[in-house]
C-alpha cells in the first residue's frame, strides 16, 4: 500500500503549490521553462502507474513555457499564474488538439475551437499540459467494466483503489504531482468526488459563474467547470481568472466581477457555519472515520472562533438524487440520441446504460423533476440563507478497491454531492484528514449564492489548523 510521506525543502519542483511556484517565478527564481520540464518528467516517471493523462501535449508546453519566460524576464509578468503548468479534463476543447471525452466515439475528433476556461487561463500565462483521464463523456456510477480505449486512472495514495469520477484524472494528476492545477466538470459531483479521493480541493462554483463554452455537455441544466488544487489559496486564484459572464454560453450568469479572495485570511470569528448531520433516514451508512473526520472538522471550526449551529435541509439527499437522475438521463439522452442510435457499439457499457435509461424518462417526469428542482433550490437557499457558509458531509466512504464494486457505486451515488448540483450553491470539496488505511477523508464547505469567498474563508481557515498540507503520496 502507498503511504504518505512528508514534503520536505529536498522534494522535488512538481511538490510546490501555485502560490509558492508563482512567487518564484515572478521573483525570477524560478523559470517557467524548468517548472514545465519538471512535470513533463514527473509524467514520462509516474504515469504509467497512475494514468492520469489520456494526451500529453509537451512540444506545445514547451513553447509556451518559453514565452512566459521571455515574457517575465522583459517585465510582463501577468498574475499569478503566469508560467503555472496545468491540465484539463479531456472533455475540454483546444483547436487543433483531439477531444476525446473517454470515448471510441470521438478518438479522431479534432476540436476547431477552445474552450472559454482554457483561453483564460493561457490569457493570464498559464501552459497547458495536456488532457486528462475521464469517464466516456463523463458518465457512471463508480462501476468498473474496463471497456474503455484508456486505462483506468488510479489512486496515488494507493494505485489499487478508486480515484473518483468523472474527473478522474484532474485528481489525480493533483495530487501525484502531474499538474500543478486541473480542470474538471460537475454535473453531480464529478470535480468535488475526484478531489475527495485523491485528497485535494475540488470547487463546483455557484451555476452560471464559470463559463462552460467549448466544453462537452454531459446534462445542460447541470454542468458545471471547476478547478482542482492541493491548497485553498491555489483553488481560490485559479477560480479567480475562469470567474465571469461569457456570451458564449447561454447559461452564464451575467453578475458583477468580484474578489473570490475577499477576506480570504480573516480567520472565522464572526461567522455562524451551519452543520448538516442528518441527510434523511435512507442516506447511505457513513464509515467511522468520516464520521470522525466529520466531527474533528466541526470542532475545530469551533475552535476557531465560529458559531456552529445544526441546520436541516428541506429533503432527504433521495429526493435530490432522483431530481438529478432524471434530469440527467433525459438530457444526457438528447445529446447523444444519434450515436445511441447508430453507433452504439462503440459505446462503453455505462453509457449504453444511462441512454437507456434516457428511453424511459417521459416528458411529464421530465417536467416534473425540473419543477421539482426549483422548489428544491428555493427551499434549500432558505435555510443556506440563514448561515454564513455550511460544513456538509462529502463521500460517506473513502476511496474503495476497483474490485469492490457494492462500495464504488456507494462511493458514487452514496455521497452528498448532487444536492448542490440541483440547487446550483458554491460547494467545495475540503481534505480532512485521512482513514485507518492511509486514505484521504473529505467534507463540504457550502456557501450563499456568488458567495465563494466565505466558502474559501472557511476552507483556508480549516487548512491552516489541520496542517495535512504537508503530507504526499510516496510514489
Amino acid at each position: 500500500m502507498t503511504a504518505v510521506t512528508p514534503v520536505t525543502s529536498a522534494d522535488p519542483l512538481v511538490y510546490l503549490t501555485v502560490s509558492e511556484a508563482s512567487r518564484l517565478i515572478a521573483a525570477r527564481k524560478l523559470s517557467p521553462v524548468e517548472l514545465v520540464e519538471a512535470y513533463l518528467a514527473r509524467v514520462d516517471a509516474i504515469d504509467d502507474v497512475v494514468h492520469s493523462y489520456i494526451a500529453v501535449l509537451a512540444d506545445r508546453a514547451r513553447a509556451a513555457a518559453r514565452i512566459a519566460e521571455a515574457e517575465i524576464l522583459a517585465g510582463r509578468w501577468k498574475g499569478p499564474l503566469h508560467g503555472i503548468p496545468f491540465a484539463v479534463k479531456d472533455n475540454y476543447h483546444v483547436k487543433g488538439v483531439k477531444t476525446t471525452g473517454g470515448s471510441r466515439l470521438m478518438l479522431d475528433y479534432v476540436a476547431d475551437e477552445t474552450s472559454t476556461a482554457i483561453e483564460k487561463l493561457e490569457a493570464a500565462g498559464a501552459i497547458l499540459l495536456g488532457k486528462l483521464n475521464t469517464w466516456e463523456y463523463g458518465t457512471g456510477t463508480g462501476e468498473i467494466y474496463h471497456d474503455l480505449p484508456f486505462p483506468l486512472a488510479r489512486n496515488p495514495w494507493n494505485p489499487a483503489r478508486h480515484t473518483g469520477g468523472s474527473s478522474t484524472g484532474a485528481g489525480v494528476a493533483v495530487a501525484a504531482g502531474t499538474a500543478m492545477f486541473a480542470l474538471g466538470s460537475d454535473t453531480g459531483g464529478s470535480v468535488r468526488l475526484p478531489a475527495a479521493a485523491t485528497g485535494v480541493y475540488g470547487m463546483k462554483a455557484t451555476y452560471g459563474l464559470m463559463s462552460r463554452a467549448g466544453c462537452l455537455p454531459n446534462c445542460w441544466s447541470l454542468d458545471v467547470v471547476g478547478p482542482l488544487t492541493w491548497t485553498a489559496e491555489d483553488n481560490a486564484t485559479v477560480a479567480q481568472v475562469m470567474a465571469g459572464y461569457d456570451p458564449r454560453d447561454p447559461q452564464s450568469a451575467d453578475v458583477p466581477s468580484y474578489d473570490l479572495m475577499a477576506g480570504f485570511d480573516m480567520g472565522l470569528k464572526g461567522l455562524t457555519i451551519g452543520v448538516v448531520r442528518d441527510l434523511g433516514a435512507d442516506a447511505p451508512s457513513m464509515d467511522p472515520d468520516i464520521v470522525t473526520k466529520l466531527a474533528e472538522t466541526e470542532a475545530l471550526l469551533t475552535d476557531l472562533g465560529a458559531t456552529v449551529v445544526e441546520i436541516a435541509l428541506p429533503a432527504p439527499l433521495s429526493k435530490y438524487r432522483s431530481v438529478t437522475g432524471t434530469i440527467n438521463w433525459a438530457e444526457s439522452l438528447s445529446i447523444h440520441e444519434q450515436d445511441f442510435m447508430e453507433r452504439s457499439h462503440l459505446m462503453g457499457k455505462a453509457l449504453k446504460d444511462k441512454m437507456t435509461a434516457g428511453f424511459t424518462v417521459r416528458a411529464v417526469d421530465y417536467v416534473a423533476a425540473t419543477r421539482y428542482r426549483r422548489q428544491l433550490a428555493v427551499t434549500t437557499d432558505a435555510v443556506i440563507r440563514t448561515v454564513d457558509a455550511v460544513l456538509a458531509p462529502c463521500t460517506f466512504i473513502t476511496a474503495p478497491t476497483f474490485e469492490d464494486q457494492e462500495r464504488l457505486v456507494k462511493f458514487t451515488f452514496g455521497s452528498a454531492t448532487s444536492i448542490f448540483n440541483v440547487t446550483g450553491h458554491p460547494a467545495i470539496s475540503i481534505p480532512t484528514g485521512f482513514d485507518r488505511d492511509g486514505m484521504p477523508t473529505s467534507a463540504q464547505i457550502v456557501g450563499r449564492y456568488f458567495d465563494e469567498a466565505t466558502t474559501y474563508r472557511v476552507a483556508r481557515a480549516l487548512e491552516k489548523a489541520a496542517g495535512t498540507r504537508g503530507l504526499r503520496p510516496a510514489l
